[in-house]
C-alpha cells in the first residue's frame, strides 16, 4: 500500500496518513527497542524517487516479497522531497511502524535526529556514513564485484574501444561501481577508453538519454547504463549497453548484454528477523550486498549468451569463481571516475 499516492476511492495523501496514524499505536520516545515483535512486523519504506527507479526498486521488491510471505505489513511513500523527508519519517514512527527502510543521502543530519527521537523504531537507511546507536543502521549497494564482471564483458564486446558511462551523481555509491566496471573492462581490453558524465539527478531518463547520445556520437559503442534512459539511447543508435542494479535485458533483448544485479533480500530478511527476535541493533548492512551473502550477482547473458566471445566468458567465469572463493578482491574505489579520452 502506497500511503502517499492516490488511494482507492479518491482519498488524499493526508487523509490516508491520518487514517493510518489513527489506528496505529504511537511510538514512545525514550527507552530501548521492544523485547520482541509479536505477529507481523510493521514496516515502512520512504523513497525520494519513484519505486520504479532501479536502486529503490530493489528495496521495494524485497519488502514486497516479505509482505507476500506474510512476514510483514508494508506501507511506503515514494517521490518524497528531501525537504519533506524528516516529516514523513516522524509520521511513520508516530504511526507505530516498527521498521523503516529508505535512503538518506541528502538528509543525513535530519534523519539521524529523527532516529534519536524514536529509539523504539528500527531504521535501516541507505547512507554513506556509519551506523548510529541504538537504532540507525545503514546499508549500501556494495555490488562492485558483479560490476567488475560486467565490465569484463563490456571490454570484450566493444569494437571501437570506447565505452560511455552515464551516472546520476558522483557519490561513493555510484563511483565505486563505475570504477570497478572500468577496471574489469581494462583487464580484458587494456586499450579501452571511457567517456564519463553525471546528469545531476537520480531519475531523469530524458537527460540521461541525451548524455548517452552525445557519447555515442563521439564513438562509444558500449554504454554503461547507471541511470534509466541510457539503454533507450543505445537501442535507438543500435549500440550495446550494460545494465546496473536490475536486469533490463527482457526490455532490451538486443541491447543489454549483461547487468550487475543488487539483491536487497539478505539485508531485508536480516533486519526483519532481528526486530522479530528483539535483537535489533545499529549495524552496517553493507556487506550483505556482496556476492558472498548472495546480495549481488552477474545476470545471465541470456540473449547474448552466443554473442559474447567464448574467451571472454571463460575469463568472466574464472574471475567470478575466484571472487566467490575469496581469492580475488575487487577494490572499493570511491573516488570520482574520470574520462580517459
Amino acid at each position: 500500500m502506497n500511503v502517499f499516492g492516490k488511494a482507492a476511492g479518491g482519498m488524499t495523501r493526508r487523509a490516508v496518513l491520518c487514517g493510518v496514524a489513527a489506528v496505529a499505536f504511537a511510538a514512545v520516545a525514550g527507552g530501548s527497542l521492544p523485547a520482541f515483535a509479536q505477529g507481523k512486523v510493521k514496516v515502512a519504506g520512504i523513497y525520494t524517487v519513484p519505486i520504479e527507479q532501479q536502486w529503490v526498486s530493489r528495496i521495494h521488491v524485497a519488502l514486497k516479497a516479505a509482505a507476500d510471505r506474510g512476514d510483514i505489513e508494508y506501507v511506503w511513500a515514494e517521490s518524497v522531497a528531501n525537504t519533506d523527508y524528516e516529516r514523513v519519517m516522524r509520521q511513520y514512527a508516530e504511526a507505530g511502524q516498527q521498521l523503516v527502510f529508505g535512503e538518506v543521502f541528502g538528509v543525513e543530519r535530519a534523519a539521524r535526529a529523527v532516529a534519536k527521537d524514536y529509539p523504539k523504531t528500527a531504521f535501516v537507511m541507505g547512507s554513506s556514513f556509519k551506523p548510529q546507536e541504538p537504532n540507525f543502521s545503514v546499508f549500501d549497494n556494495y555490488i562492485q564485484e558483479p560490476a567488475y564482471l560486467s565490465g569484463m564483458v563490456a571490454g570484450g564486446m566493444t569494437k571501437s574501444n570506447v565505452i560511455g558511462m552515464v551516472g546520476g551523481y558522483p557519490i561513493p555509491e555510484v563511483n565505486r561501481l563505475m570504477n570497478a566496471f572500468m577496471e574489469g573492462a581494462k583487464e580484458v581490453n587494456p586499450q579501452v577508453k571511457f567517456s564519463v558524465s553525471f546528469i545531476g539527478s537520480w531519475f531523469d531518463p530524458p537527460k540521461a538519454k541525451e548524455a548517452a547520445f552525445a557519447m555515442i556520437d563521439r564513438g562509444a559503442d558500449v554504454m554503461y547504463a547507471e541511470r534509466f534512459g541510457v539503454s533507450d539511447a543505445a537501442k535507438e543508435r543500435k549500440v550495446l549497453a550494460i545494465g546496473n542494479v536490475i536486469d533490463t535485458q527482457p526490455q532490451y533483448p538486443d541491447t543489454v548484454v549483461a547487468s550487475a544485479l543488487w539483491h536487497m533480500e539478505p539485508s531485508v530478511e536480516r533486519a526483519i528477523a532481528a526486530v522479530k527476535a528483539g535483537s535489533y541493533k545499529a549495524e552496517d548492512y553493507g556487506p550483505y550486498s556482496m556476492m558472498a551473502h548472495k546480495g549481488s550477482s552477474l545476470a545471465p547473458l541470456g540473449t547474448f549468451e552466443a554473442k559474447v566471445p567464448d574467451a571472454v566468458k571463460a575469463k568472466v567465469k574464472e574471475r567470478e569463481q575466484q571472487i566467490r572463493d575469496g581469492k580475488f578482491t575487487v577494490k572499493v574505489n570511491d573516488a570520482e571516475p574520470k574520462s580517459t579520452m
